[in-house]
């Protein structure tokens, strides 16, 4: 409490300012060998390069089980004496090594009340990171950058509405999801890949893949407020493919953590690649999307035997199957965009693989066993965590959904649109009880069984659009924005997960969600604002303009998009490049004409 602590940074540089009370001991600690979670040090140095400047490194083995960071900071002032310890014991040098090494370095406290520090990483070396520090700049002059940084950033989504929560919780989440995935490489264009070789590209390299997470609605909306970042995110997946031989997972610090189902860097590319974002090697994506899907890792090699991945073969078995068959589409949607129309036939026929798991008895997603029986006893409402379970942090109810490339398919699997309905609402009308003993904490944010704090349910509400109902779409949207976010500090209902949760408040909160984020259009909601303008990159403005809406008013009476008539349910991502108005006539009773025609 005697000490004041000011924290801001630039791109590649973190900068510190402490203010001591007057009269009192000045020094700061760095323990190199604390942890949390899994992470454990494994080789550790500190050196005092001179009397303002430290360097050493941390390599570490966790999550991420080949972590090396290199570092440099750089006081405002010279260090009068420090102390170095190693594993515990006092080591009089000016230098110190080993697993487990801290440091304390003390100031002179007469010369003035405060004290900066500038620290930069590198994951490659310690020159480096030396190239990474920021030579000339201070506190204030980087503090007043970043903040114009970050009000340019903010202000490419510009939203009207009188109240001022709702400011606040849109514009939390818009910086949310500028968080990650975070800058790897060093000034230099180096960065380090798990097999310790040193990489080197003209882009900036991209860690913190939670691609199970984000490539929902946080890939996207960055495909709106940043496509050259994509790009770069995509060179940076590619690099991880030249050494994994797979595309990335969930990558953190350069390595593969093998992380949730799937392989979603592939409607990533897919996305991007059908929205015009094309500066990447195309046929090297192809290649390494390909070769992904056609692996034996991950399941892979039983999906490829058996249509579908048995349960009693491999693990969260339904969750599994249900997203390569969505990878496989991408790809299908991919290699059409590129000509290949044998490999189109393949992927596109093997993205159906989900028909295998449907059981029309129960209407859900379930396990089949290698000789195509269910698996038994059935609780759709039965969760078991990671191990041993048919489904990825969830169960029957929120996962059963999952087809987002072909809903009219799960439609009729389901019995048809009416059916389908009263199947859909019965999920937020269901209890929210959880059954089994080790069932995922990441269930959360329930509305019935739909658990809106963990991202398989995210896409849900928007099926309603897809079987003619669209007023039901704008219901339960509007329900889970309200209920949902807030702006306590337990203002979400679920962890962030990378920019996912914050993402799918920014899309719906517009009035939009990417339901399949490769179809490359946008499924319409209910938006809570008078008026959001995109400034997009191309230098266009999309203006959704939502007249009369409120509390009470979130149904869409009638729409028109530059003047014109628009009687649909989505609109497409190269609608929204042109520029123009998308204006909707709200009202407090739904209108269930409008958007329900068969076009």
């Amino acid at each position: 409490p005697k000490i004041d602590v000011a924290l801001t940074a630039s791109q590649r540089t973190a900068y510190q300012k402490y203010t001591f009370t007057k009269g009192y001991e000045q020094s700061v600690i760095l323990d190199l060998g604390f942890a949390i979670n899994w992470d454990r040090p494994t080789e550790t140095s500190i050196k005092l390069k001179n009397p303002t400047t430290i360097t050493g490194y941390r390599h570490s083995s966790g999550w991420a089980k080949n972590q090396k960071v290199f570092f440099v900071a750089e006081f405002s002032k010279p260090i009068v004496s420090h102390q170095f310890t190693a594993e515990g014991k006092e080591v009089e040098s000016d230098s110190v090594s080993g697993a487990k090494t801290a440091a304390q370095f003390f100031f002179d406290k007469s010369e003035n009340d405060t004290l900066e520090v500038k620290i930069a990483l590198s994951s490659v070396n310690i020159a480096n990171a030396e190239e990474n520090l920021d030579a000339e700049s201070n506190f204030n002059q980087v503090q007043q950058e970043t903040e114009n940084i970050w009000e340019e950033t903010l202000s490419k989504i510009e939203v009207e509405t009188p109240v001022d929560s709702l400011k606040t919780i849109f514009y939390t989440a818009l910086y949310h999801t500028h968080i990650s995935p975070v800058t790897f490489s060093d000034a230099t264009g180096e960065f380090r890949l798990q097999n310790d070789s040193i990489a080197k590209g003209d882009f900036t390299a991209y860690t913190t893949l939670s691609l199970w997470d984000t490539f929902r609605a946080e890939q996207p909306l960055l495909t709106l407020t940043d496509p050259d970042r994509v790009s770069d995110i995509i060179k940076s997946m590619l690099a991880y493919y030249g050494i994994n031989k797979k595309l990335p997972v969930w990558n953190l610090y350069g390595n593969e953590t093998n992380t949730m189902t799937g392989y979603h860097a592939i409607p990533v590319i897919t996305e991007a690649y059908l929205k015009g974002i094309k500066d990447f090697d195309a046929e090297k994506a192809f290649e390494a999307m390909k070769t992904t899907m056609m692996q034996d890792e991950r399941w892979l090699d039983l999906y490829k035997e058996y249509g579908y991945i048995p349960f009693d073969l491999g693990n969260e078995s339904v969750t599994a199957t249900l997203e390569y068959a969505y990878d496989d589409w991408c790809v299908a949607q991919m290699v059409k965009a590129l000509g290949k129309e044998k490999d189109y036939e393949f992927f596109l026929d093997r993205s159906m693989a989900f028909q295998q798991l449907f059981d029309p008895e129960t209407g859900f997603m379930r396990g089949k066993s290698a000789d195509g029986k269910w698996h038994e006893p059935f609780d759709p409402k039965f969760s078991k965590h990671e191990t041993n379970t048919d489904y990825t942090e969830g169960n029957a109810w929120q996962h059963s959904w999952f087809v987002p490339h072909a809903p009219d398919s799960l439609i009729a699997l389901m019995g048809g649109k009416e059916k389908f309905v009263a199947k859909l609402e019965q999920l937020f009308a269901e209890s929210s009880e959880i059954s089994g003993e080790e069932a995922s904490p990441d269930i959360s944010g329930l509305i019935g069984q739909y658990a809106h704090g963990n991202e398989p349910s995210h896409h849900i509400t928007y099926l309603f659009n897809k079987a003619g109902a669209p007023w039901r779409t704008q219901y339960w949207v509007h329900e889970i924005l309200k209920t949902q976010y807030n702006t306590t500090p337990n203002g979400l209902s679920g962890n962030e997960d990378a920019g996912q949760m914050s993402a799918w408040y920014v899309f719906s909160s517009m009035g939009l969600y990417p339901m399949n984020p490769s179809s490359t259009t946008y499924e319409i909601g209910s938006p809570v604002f008078e008026k959001t303008t995109m400034n997009l990159p191309n230098g266009n403005k999309f203006t959704i303009e939502a007249q009369d809406v409120s509390e009470a008013n979130f149904y869409i009476q009638s729409a028109t998009l530059n003047g014109k008539e628009f009687n649909k349910t989505s609109i497409a991502h190269s609608e929204i490049l042109k520029g123009g108005t998308l204006k909707l006539i709200m009202g407090s009773e739904p209108n269930k004409e409008w958007g329900t025609s068969a076009e």
